[in-house]
Order: structure tokens, then sequence, then C-alpha cells
């Protein structure tokens, strides 16, 4: 996308899915379908979603469903509900699944759901008015009659994303549009381990954003020449102290999340869930402190608005709001370190 055409959509959430729908980044279980379809798998969505994130690959996500022949198709998770909060906390559904002579309606609010101007599919988590109740996922078409913007995107960062608040009015699907259902109780919580290794394309998406904030850290440092000094402040020890500790962040953070992705895709039964937690955990960390470090050096022209640095810097602080949020998946990575050694 040109840097004038992308302008809108960076200041102000998008109308497009330029990139993000022929990569089909908003596809629940990309990887297994891209795996099946043409041998790759987690490892290179991480390295094309990581893409997006960057200058090079800017995208907006929220445009017209339907379009471009052979695309993945697109579909997203809407979880997430004004009383609940995040599902990776616990708690189940007050959406609600009634039966109808020919399937289900839907009705119930959803927050954040990413993409949804733009999906095929909405998985919609409810629970079901039956006498006992169940919870389960439904398959609701992305056009559906029913489905309301309620609250529109207004974020401090990812502005693009489209990740309006939704309402679902007596949403009707048909009866084979279960995607999976259970009792209802603790057991049907959102288990935070099953879906790990979904974080580390996550993860990879931030980096990219990191990486395109190096990228205008080393062209303001070669750039920059200040009268008193003579010469561009790429020379100077302070600004290339700088440089190898961002470098060194995010060169890391790559390695455990890449890493981490070949394991997948190589079914490597050792890689367990907490694994990629804990490399999302880092990757998140480094992502944050690497593109705060390069605002710091730069001073107050990297918070003016029309610096590409400053986008950077907003975007990168949604990396660790994304659930399981750090403490969560610290007390996984930590119940699995304390097993077995008491």
């Amino acid at each position: 996308m040109p840097g004038a055409r992308a302008e809108p959509y960076r200041r102000n959430g998008g109308q497009a899915l330029d990139r993000a729908q022929p990569l089909g980044v908003l596809a629940a279980g990309h990887g297994e379908q891209r795996g099946a379809q043409s041998g790759a798998g987690r490892v290179q969505d991480a390295r094309e979603i990581s893409g997006l994130g960057d200058d090079r690959g800017r995208c907006a996500v929220g445009g017209q469903r339907g379009e471009g022949a052979g695309r993945p198709v697109l579909l997203n998770h809407a979880r997430v509900e004004p009383e609940l909060g995040s599902p990776a906390r616990g708690g189940l559904p007050a959406t609600v699944a009634r039966r109808t002579a020919t399937g289900w309606t839907l009705t119930g609010r959803k927050r954040f759901a990413t993409g949804v101007e733009g999906l095929d599919w909405l998985l919609v988590w409810a629970t079901t008015d039956e006498p006992i109740p169940r919870v389960g996922t439904f398959a609701v078409p992305g056009a559906s009659p029913g489905i309301e913007i309620t609250h529109r995107w207004d974020h401090l960062g990812l502005r693009a994303s489209g990740s309006h608040d939704i309402a679902l009015h007596e949403v009707e699907i048909p009866a084979g549009n279960v995607v999976d259902i259970a009792a209802h109780g603790p057991g049907a919580e959102q288990d935070n381990r099953a879906a790990a290794a979904l974080h580390l394309p996550l993860a990879a998406l931030y980096l990219g954003v990191a990486r395109a904030a190096q990228r205008y850290f080393h062209r303001f440092a070669h750039d920059r020449i200040p009268a008193n000094l003579g010469h561009p402040v790429a020379r100077t020890e302070r600004f290339r102290r700088a440089a190898g500790e961002i470098a060194l962040r995010l060169d890391s953070a790559e390695q455990l999340v890449f890493g981490g992705a070949e394991r997948v895709d190589a079914a490597d039964r050792t890689y367990a869930p907490e694994l990629a937690l804990g490399a999302r955990i880092l990757a998140d960390r480094h992502a944050v402190e690497a593109v705060g470090l390069a605002i710091r050096l730069l001073g107050n022209p990297g918070l003016s608005r029309d610096n590409p640095l400053e986008r950077h810097f907003r975007d990168i602080q949604c990396a660790p709001v994304h659930a399981p949020q750090e403490d969560v998946a610290l007390l996984a990575v930590g119940s699995r370190a304390l097993e077995g050694t008491g």
C-alpha cells in the first residue's frame, strides 16, 4: 500500500484488506490450513505476518468481504463480552443461542471483533437456552442480517484493525453451524494452553512493528547532523549502544518466535504450549522496550504525529494487551515449571 493511500487507514481505521486478505491472517487455524495446502505452516505465517507489522507491509483490516478470487476464507472468533471481559481469565458467555425449527438464533454483545466488516464468518461463543445449557462456538456468516456495529474502534494503536463492538439481534444460522459444543461448567471455559501456538504469529506481527521502528531509528541516526556535532549522530557512542541494545532485543525475540514456529511445524512434541506462551511474553517485552528506547533517543521528534516512529510506538503498546495477558501466561509457565519439583 503506497504511503499516501495508507495514511487514512493508519490514522482512522481502515476499509481495506490489501494484504491481510490474501494471507488470510484472520483465519483461525491459518497455519494448519496453509500447511495442508502448500507444505507451509506456522513459521511461514510468522514471517509473513511479521511483514504486515512493518512499513513495507502496511495493512488495514476491515474492508469488503468476498474480495479476491482464491483468497483464504476470513474468519475470526467473537468471544469477549462487555460484562465478562476476557474469557482468558475464566467465565462463560452471556450471548444466548436459542433453538429454532431450522437451527439456532444468536443474541448478545461482543467486543473487539477484529476485522468484522470484512469477515466471511464469525465464530461466536454462546450459551444455549436448553433446559440443561451447553456452551459452544457457532459459525455465523459475516453478512448475516441482525449483526450491528454498536461502537467503532477508536484506539491508541492498531487503528486500522477494525476491532469494533457488535450486537447480534436474533441472528439465524442453520443447525449444522455448530463448530463445537460442551456441557455448561468450568470445563467449557477457555483453555489458554490449547491455542498457545497461535501466539507465535501474533508475536511476529509486533516484531514487525518493532523492526519498522528500528529501520526508522537507523535512518534518523544517519541523517541527523547536529550543528554542534558536525557529523551524523550514528557515529556517537550513545546511538551505537542504543542500536546494539535494540538489535539484541529484536534478534533474540525473533529466534524465540521463529524457532518455536519451526518446532510447531515439525510436530515437535517436546515443544510444550508453555514454551509458546513464554516466547510471546519475551517477544512482547523486547519489542516494547526496543521501540521505547528508539523514542527516548529521538526525544520530542519521535513523538510528533507526523513521524512514523510515533505510530510504531502507539501500535507496539497493544502487544502485551492481547489475551492471555502476561500474568495469566506466567501462571501457566510457572505451574509447569514447578510440576514434579515439590
